[in-house]
């Protein structure tokens, strides 16, 4: 709080956390309790209602406190600060006249949410419109406001609106007892803004020495992700020059991303050998298969003899995939799936025949969608099927030779690295998750690059490099690849390339902490 006068509002205030340090504020700067009416809560739960009111009585702090969902109050644009910790619902458990009550409220101001939008998204739009002109707005939020796609009218909201948009950063997580990553929203003044500006703190106890100076950055657009934000100035100027040139290119370049197949239930459709065996199923029965997950694909190929030594050693490297006349013991299979309610699932139900999994497109390279590690490509020698646990990558008629020969192991550099950090999502766990609208904007050598010298380069260092990728040795691969295609070819220095590999350090390096912290402690409401 700025003045002792000012009117603060907690939205979905829970037992008044934020309202209890707002009034304590303004009893420091007024040197008196606040006087009745400049504190006011609203609280959908009304036991937790009831509860903030007596927690703002035993302070001694004056506060309106009532019961009441946030979404159902109109706008008066008289608060001096909207502080709070909204709630936190994912969509698929937002639904109904929650949803549609908040949908409006967002719409109102001209901001058009998407069916995938959580409650935070819409809570956010409708907090900043309490405020009087020139009102500050606080909130903590999850860091999905920096990347994920539907809260991209919220980012270019926030900007319109305020002429000052902060986002404070945390390395480690706010609350231990969750795996999702937050920021804390700091927005003031009459909009509009062409920046952000940020500050990194290692965790919240950092708050109260708040650092005056701050990191100014400039989205693309105002809507576009917000994630480069997070490796500073040098490390962002060195990776927009490096993917403008014409040694890199995007990977939808080199082919068109497609989804794995969805079965619907992997554990009953996708089998390993032996299960196969005892059920009497024959080759007619079966597809070979890319197991679940991608473990298995950190070496950047999978040929027919890995494949074999997968299914050897009873990973589920079978898909159930009879005839449309299936065999006698598939018949059994089937009527097993059927007594188990195998059938019932959603995706099975909507098919017909439900057994019968619909295959996706024949993948050239499998692209790893959640990873703990690097994101990788891997190339499918095998010639085998994917589920979803996985994207595919067609490559186009004309690349298709050089893309299945070099591609997989070329994109073991540092600047496809950043990119797929940049461009992907951090997850609880520390987990980076790729889609494949995502997967097709990471930067990768372009086709002339690799059809030239480096490519050639990249074939004789090809033994030598898959022998140390299969020890898990990737960084040694990614300094290799890094030589031939950023020194050799591109003329990158030694400072150049620091800061990439800085950049890319930084954001990996916030996911994996997120991913050690400690459980324990609350979290998002």
């Amino acid at each position: 709080m700025q003045s002792p006068d000012d009117l603060v509002l907690e939205p979905s205030c829970g037992e008044a956390a934020f309202l209890l340090a707002a009034g304590e504020r303004l009893s420091a700067l007024n040197g008196a309790p606040p006087h009745p009416g400049q504190l006011t809560g609203i609280e959908m739960h009304a036991p937790s209602a009831d509860e903030a009111r007596g927690r703002m009585q035993l302070a001694g702090l004056p506060a309106t406190v009532t019961p009441g969902d946030f979404f159902h109050y109109a706008p008066r644009a008289c608060y001096d600060a909207v502080v709070g910790n909204p709630p936190y619902i994912r969509y698929q458990a937002f639904s109904g006249p929650a949803r549609a009550s908040s949908r409006a409220a967002a719409l109102a101001q001209g901001v058009r949410l998407t069916g995938l939008a959580s409650s935070w998204a819409a809570f956010t739009v409708h907090a900043a419109l309490f405020l009087r002109p020139g009102g500050r707005l606080g909130l903590v939020l999850p860091a999905e406001l920096l990347s994920v796609n539907y809260a991209a009218e919220v980012r270019s909201f926030l900007m319109r609106r305020f002429a000052r948009v902060r986002l404070v950063l945390f390395e480690e997580r706010v609350f231990p007892g969750v795996q999702e990553e937050v920021v804390l929203l700091l927005a003031d003044g009459i909009g509009p803004t062409d920046r952000c500006e940020l500050v990194q703190l290692r965790d919240a106890s950092e708050l109260a020495s708040l650092p005056l100076g701050t990191y100014s950055w400039s989205p693309p657009d105002r809507g576009g992700k917000w994630t480069s934000a997070l490796i500073g100035a040098n490390g962002l100027a060195r990776f927009r020059q490096v993917e403008a040139s014409p040694e890199f290119a995007h990977l939808r370049e080199w082919g068109r991303i497609t989804l794995g197949a969805v079965s619907g239930n992997n554990g009953y459709f996708a089998l390993s050998r032996e299960r196969a065996r005892q059920l009497g199923l024959d080759s007619s029965d079966l597809l070979p298969l890319s197991p679940p997950g991608s473990r298995h694909l950190r070496a950047a190929t999978l040929s027919n003899v890995g494949w074999s030594r997968l299914a050897d050693h009873g990973l589920a490297a079978f898909l159930f995939y009879p005839r449309l006349n299936p065999s006698r013991s598939a018949r059994a299979y089937i009527a097993l799936g059927e007594s188990l309610g195998v059938h019932e699932a959603y995706k099975c139900r909507v098919r017909d025949p439900w057994w019968r999994v619909p295959l996706a497109p024949l993948a050239d390279l499998f692209v790893t969608y959640m990873n703990a590690g690097t994101a990788q490509l891997a190339t499918n020698r095998a010639r085998i099927r994917h589920l979803n646990s996985v994207h595919g990558l067609v490559l186009n008629a004309d690349h298709r030779h050089l893309g299945r020969d070099l591609l997989a192991l070329a994109s073991l550099n540092s600047m496809t690295l950043l990119g797929a950090e940049i461009v992907g999502r951090a997850y609880g766990g520390g987990l980076l998750k790729l889609e494949p609208r995502e997967a097709d904007v990471v930067p990768v050598p372009a086709p002339s690059v690799l059809a030239g010298p480096a490519g050639i380069r990249l074939r004789d260092l090809r033994p030598k490099l898959m022998r140390a990728l299969r020890r898990g040795a990737v960084q040694d691969v990614v300094d290799a690849v890094d030589r031939v295609l950023l020194f050799e070819e591109l003329g990158l220095g030694a400072e150049a390339l620091g800061e990439l590999r800085t950049a890319r350090a930084s954001l990996a390096g916030r996911r994996s902490a997120r991913g050690r912290s400690r459980d324990g402690g609350p979290g998002l409401s």
